[in-house]
């Protein structure tokens, strides 16, 4: 048997809920490198996060299937592997083999090994001409210089290899003259980008490899004034009017997902918010000395408020449910897996702290401080980022007193926390200046009525303004 015939096949693994996808953002090896069992190869975006991949099997890298900013589906393949000879094979690369032949467990955390439907239409990598411009790029807009097409990409005669540039006479497929390409595009994300935005693709400095325009850069293009922009014309698309410095942004990537969710959830859900102010001053305390005490493990007022929705919750487990509009029923969860709101520089996010009933307050801090950071730094991967069932919001960081949130759909209820400032306060009858804050409860109105989440609003209010009620209610 050659080893060809032995190569394996990595497909693109299955990426979780109704993710189809993933755009390929940097491979992390090379054409010749030696690879193990769970290594990770390649960084992908999906449309939730950005994901490291590994790979189930071991040997040396034969083909990368798609350069950086192609999208790949899932279940077509992501890259080709074969084995080692014998004088091949670094030191300690045997133990690799049985778990090879086994298959991997850890393909995808949250995902397992499936590999998809491997009848998926295939979108191919293409390489597109933009036209070249008539004038000369806008001021402050680099202009590219030809570049070579990186290798396996088509080019424009239909084959591999490198652009035709600088050839003379070379011919396309209708006879006319091969020109050196202004523009070098495999994404169908950068070039649908591209169009809505107005972007002469001729106009951007690839970042990728061999020149490839990337979305990154036709974002960074995008930061120059739009009534600078040649626009690339769409015959199917009617063109919208704008004034003059308008900016266009489309629904893509996370900000669709986005988008898509809270319609839905607008649309599906009867929620209604009720709210309450709160002192807030003897939670502030008790954070104080709880911190004093264990200086090398700090609790965040998030993790206490955590702890007082956990104790909420146990009491008022209606809220910790979803509707199955299909099935007609009511399923509350057995855990509370909380969802927590996070702003970051791809949009707001909601990672999840599954079975946070489980943790202590020490433990829940330490997860709030690693799963916002990691979430922030877009590498939680898409099972971290689905199936919560109550959602902590704290929208006082942003200097906020209240707000009136959407749920997180298919969650039934979501707490919101307002800033903690100042206030005069009546306190044992006498007006005092307090640390106050206001909190909001968001609730879908078929789960339970006004009683059940009024009563879980007051429990929460309550162990905000007298912790000591926490110990009482375990």
């Amino acid at each position: 048997m050659t080893t060809v015939e032995r190569t394996q096949v990595f497909l693109l693994p299955d990426l979780g809920e109704g993710l189809s996808e993933a755009e390929i953002v940097e491979w992390r090896v090379a054409v010749g490198d030696v690879v193990t069992v769970d290594q990770s190869v390649v960084e992908v975006e999906t449309a939730k996060a950005v994901v490291d991949v590994p790979c189930p099997y071991a040997g040396r890298v034969v083909t990368l299937h798609g350069a950086a900013g192609e999208v790949r589906p899932v279940g077509q393949p992501l890259i080709t592997i074969a084995p080692l000879d014998g004088g091949d094979e670094p030191a300690g690369h045997a133990t690799y083999r049985e778990e090879e032949r086994a298959g991997s467990g850890n393909v995808l955390i949250g995902y397992g090994t499936g590999h998809g439907n491997a009848t998926r239409r295939r979108r191919r990598p293409r390489l597109v001409l933009a036209p070249e411009p008539t004038d000369a790029p806008p001021a402050g807009v680099p202009s590219p210089a030809g570049v070579p097409s990186p290798a396996g990409v088509p080019s424009s005669t239909g084959g591999t290899g490198a652009v035709a540039g600088g050839a003379s006479g070379g011919a396309t497929g209708s006879g006319d003259p091969v020109r050196s390409p202004s523009a070098l595009v495999i994404s169908p994300i950068v070039r649908r980008l591209a169009r809505e935005r107005g972007v002469d693709l001729g106009s951007v400095r690839g970042s990728g490899p061999g020149g490839v325009i990337r979305r990154a850069d036709v974002e960074a293009v995008l930061t120059v004034p739009a009534a600078r922009l040649a626009a690339v014309p769409d015959p199917h698309v009617a063109p919208a009017p704008t004034g003059d410095g308008d900016v266009i942004v489309p629904l893509t990537g996370v900000r669709k997902a986005i988008a898509d969710k809270l319609s839905r959830s607008r649309r599906e859900i009867p929620e209604v918010t009720i709210w309450v102010d709160v002192d807030a001053t003897g939670l502030l305390e008790t954070r104080a000395a709880i911190n004093a005490a264990t200086p090398d493990a700090p609790v965040s007022i998030l993790a206490l408020l955590a702890r007082i929705c956990l104790s909420g919750l146990r009491r008022f487990p209606q809220l910790n449910a979803r509707v199955d509009t299909e099935g007609q029923r009511i399923v509350q969860s057995a855990g509370v897996h909380l969802g927590i709101a996070a702003q970051t520089d791809r949009g707001l996010l909601v990672p999840v702290l599954r079975d946070a009933q489980r943790l202590t307050t020490a433990e829940l801090a330490a997860e709030l401080a690693a799963t916002t950071a990691a979430a922030r730094a877009g590498s939680l991967p898409p099972a971290r980022l689905t199936g919560g069932t109550f959602t902590l919001n704290n929208y006082g960081v942003f200097g906020v007193d209240g707000s009136t949130p959407i749920i997180n759909h298919p969650e039934a209820a979501l707490l919101g926390i307002g800033r903690i400032v100042d206030k005069p306060w009546v306190v044992d009858g006498q007006l005092a200046v307090r640390k106050v804050t206001q909190l909001s409860l968001t609730f879908d109105h078929r789960v339970c009525d006004g009683g059940v989440a009024g009563g879980f609003l007051r429990h929460v209010a309550d162990c905000v303004e007298r912790p000591a009620l926490l110990i009482a209610a375990v």
